[in-house]
């Protein structure tokens, strides 16, 4: 019995942010302090209108909290994003992180070319992509979901990984930007961006 219930204890402690009992998770449902802030680029619901802010709705919450993280600690940097991250506390973080990951995604309206998208699948096949991403880009735990997410968003992270600007990767996508060229990550990127 007492190993049944430390199982039980430790799948719950283990659980992601969003796993939690109903009444943490009734909690959670309220609109968290500092959403104003993030929806100024992102959007409430986690959509962006921009394409050069990333979606967050049904991000995977984990990588959401560890970005924040990154952000506030400065492993990864940006103007507008570092200043934020600096004011929240990692319960904020958390909040955050939750309300986005629970969100619904829209699509971006993004056209892309069919000729780059099947050129794009056969770099993310032949990169091993999924093996980290998923099969459809929808992301695990620390790896971001990429389905559906803007075009232009994508291609900038894959040119910052290449070119060092962004380096809070775990020495997972650093090595593969590094040798794709300007074509592949336009290819790339449309064939991401086409997955919904």
């Amino acid at each position: 019995m007492n190993i049944l219930l430390g199982a039980v204890l430790a799948a719950v402690l283990a659980a992601p942010v969003h796993a939690q009992l109903p009444a943490q998770r009734a909690q959670s449902e309220a609109k968290p302090a500092k959403l104003d802030v993030c929806a100024a680029c992102h959007g409430e619901d986690g959509n962006s209108t921009n394409p050069m802010y990333p979606n967050l709705a049904q991000q995977n919450a984990r990588y959401i909290y560890l970005q924040l993280q990154d952000f506030k600690a400065g492993r990864r940097k940006d103007p507008l994003m570092s200043p934020v991250a600096e004011t929240l506390d990692p319960k904020e973080m958390l909040a955050l992180a939750d309300w986005f990951s629970t969100q619904k995604e829209k699509p971006t309206g993004f056209k892309p070319d069919p000729a780059k998208v099947e050129a794009g699948r056969k770099i993310a096949d032949a990169q091993l992509c999924s093996m980290c991403h998923g099969g459809n880009f929808t992301g695990q735990n620390e790896i971001p979901r990429e389905a559906g997410q803007h075009y232009q968003y994508i291609k900038k992270q894959l040119e910052d990984f290449r070119a060092k600007r962004r380096t809070n990767d775990g020495g997972s996508m650093t090595p593969v930007a590094a040798t794709l060229t300007d074509e592949q990550i336009d290819a790339l990127a449309q064939y991401v961006a086409n997955l919904y």
